[in-house]
């Protein structure tokens, strides 16, 4: 199942692209949500990338009903994520990959980030493939997914918002 998540940031790219991937806002955000982080692993480049890997537990009461049946009290989920270096020419814009997979859930999501300027500050884009291979239950199981997945991303987007209040990005 495709879809597609837009998120408004109220931080120029660059910017965005370095809180999102700054380990103490990673552990916040997933505080927020209701998670434990077991690990975050970033790394930078000296050309502007990062790559980061989050893997946190979440109860599995927090899933459909329907995909409980699948799973254990907690889910793993492992999150990566792949920033490009800025380009040259791109007028600030920053492109990423992503790849969230749920340890034992037959659920898996991978496609790519878009962040553009925007008025304000910036438009972060989630367009991705969401593959469950379960036989008969795929589809719905994909589908609840993709709405937890937005429900999760929105979330986030509100949680940057107050952090950057409280904490002045550069």
């Amino acid at each position: 199942m495709r879809t597609s998540i837009t998120l408004d940031l109220p931080l120029p790219t660059d910017a965005a692209v370095r809180l999102v991937n700054d380990p103490e806002f990673i552990r916040h955000k997933a505080a927020q949500a209701g998670s434990k982080v077991l690990t975050v692993d970033v790394t930078s480049g000296t050309d502007g990338s990062y790559t980061s890997a989050v893997r946190r537990v979440i109860p599995s009461d927090q899933i459909p009903a329907q995909a409980r049946s699948f799973v254990g009290s907690e889910l793993e989920i492992r999150q990566t994520e792949a920033w490009a270096e800025p380009t040259e020419g791109a007028d600030g814009r920053r492109f990423g990959t992503v790849s969230v997979e749920i340890t034992g859930a037959p659920v898996r999501m991978t496609g790519a980030i878009t962040l553009v300027p925007a008025a304000g500050g910036s438009t972060m884009t989630y367009e991705g493939e969401i593959k469950s291979p379960v036989p008969l239950f795929g589809a719905s199981i994909e589908k609840a997914a993709a709405e937890a997945i937005r429900q999760a991303l929105t979330a986030e987007a509100a949680t940057a918002s107050d952090w950057i209040a409280t904490h002045p990005q550069d």
